[in-house]
């Protein structure tokens, strides 16, 4: 568990021979977060004893994302595995880059003819995506897609009100175009006008071939699995286009109705995935020690990949200076890294992996 910290304190302390002075603690040590690597490999080896099969673990915590370093992580484990005839994915992940995900099914179909994606809980944007490369989908109860329309944060994108560039979704414009045009009159007839006084016309061409790529890009995991083209482009376009929210929540029910194969998660196979996720959890667990309103320091784990005797994982090292006039976080001193574990005979080793 993460350890109890308190902030940095001032205390006075009164002197014999004059008069009372300042006395300043030490910064608190930065809290450390655990490493269950010999916990998430009991169960790992129970999977794959259950199922068959070779299993591997791609999971991101909330802050974590579906990322390009992502590929490299997952081909050392994969490298150290080998070439296998099935792979069973656990997939818990609320997203990220959609070409990542293009690759990363590229990386599994070299590794392994078949892909089974396990989905017993979040699986959405990018990380559906990475689903879709999957000859069957296994959904848990809790488990849900999600659309993959694209949102897109650009240089000259609109500011928020801690000064941060916010993304900007087709559905989005499309929608603000299309009210204006329902009720446009004589004296506002173009809805562009406006709406570029708030967002920038290149941010517009930009989200646009975002979305058409986002198309593209399912339609070409679609095809590792699917024959016929017509229909992975039409699935394809119905996750990009047909929702009104990016994170509307497609259960089994209609994942099936959408043409995806999908079907229901074996109950004791969820059970040990939620073991698992919860171990995952528990790693990857908000990990802040602050030494006073201004200053902090990151230790949180947020991507964590897993196969047979090896674990790859991405963990902050950083601290954080809180700009006032700027009313933003910012990094300063940063060490943060990918680590790994590998299990050799009756040894582990860690060691930090490089990844630029």
């Amino acid at each position: 568990m993460t350890e109890i910290v308190e902030t940095t304190e001032v205390h006075r302390v009164t002197q014999t021979d004059g008069p009372a002075s300042e006395v300043k603690k030490a910064p608190p040590r930065a809290s450390k977060l655990p490493v269950l690597f010999q916990k998430t490999q009991r169960l790992v080896a129970e999977l794959e004893a259950k199922l068959d099969a070779t299993f591997l673990s791609y999971w991101t915590s909330c802050n974590g994302s579906v990322c390009w370093s992502d590929v490299v992580g997952l081909h050392e484990i994969l490298q150290t595995i080998g070439p296998q005839q099935k792979i069973v994915l656990f997939l818990k992940s609320d997203g990220g880059s959609g070409l990542a995900a293009l690759r990363i099914v590229h990386l599994l179909r070299h590794y392994a003819p078949r892909l089974i994606a396990f989905v017993p809980l979040d699986c959405a944007s990018a990380a559906t995506m990475i689903a879709l490369g999957a000859n069957e989908i296994h959904m848990g109860p809790m488990a849900y897609l999600t659309a993959v329309d694209t949102s897109l944060t650009h240089d000259l994108s609109p500011v928020n009100n801690f000064n941060r560039a916010v993304s900007v979704s087709q559905d989005e414009l499309t929608r603000v175009v299309d009210l204006w045009r329902r009720e446009a009159n004589e004296k506002s007839p173009n809805p562009y006008q406006a709406l570029y006084q708030h967002v920038h016309p290149l941010v517009v061409g930009a989200v646009d071939r975002a979305s058409s790529l986002s198309i593209k890009v399912c339609t070409e995991i679609l095809s590792y699995h699917m024959e016929d083209r017509d229909e992975a482009t039409k699935i394809s376009n119905h996750l990009n286009k047909d929702y009104p929210s990016h994170d509307y929540p497609i259960t089994l029910e209609e994942a099936k109705l959408i043409g995806l194969k999908v079907q229901p998660l074996e109950a004791d196979l969820n059970f040990l995935l939620l073991q698992l996720n919860k171990l995952y959890s528990e790693m990857g667990q908000k990990s802040y020690t602050f030494s006073d309103e201004h200053h902090a320091h990151d230790n949180e784990i947020l991507n964590i990949l897993e196969g047979r005797n090896i674990q790859v994982y991405y963990q902050n090292d950083t601290d954080r200076h809180y700009r006032k006039e700027e009313r933003r976080w910012v990094r300063t001193n940063d060490e943060s890294s990918w680590r790994k574990i590998e299990r050799k005979g009756s040894r582990t080793h860690k060691s930090v992996f490089h990844i630029r």
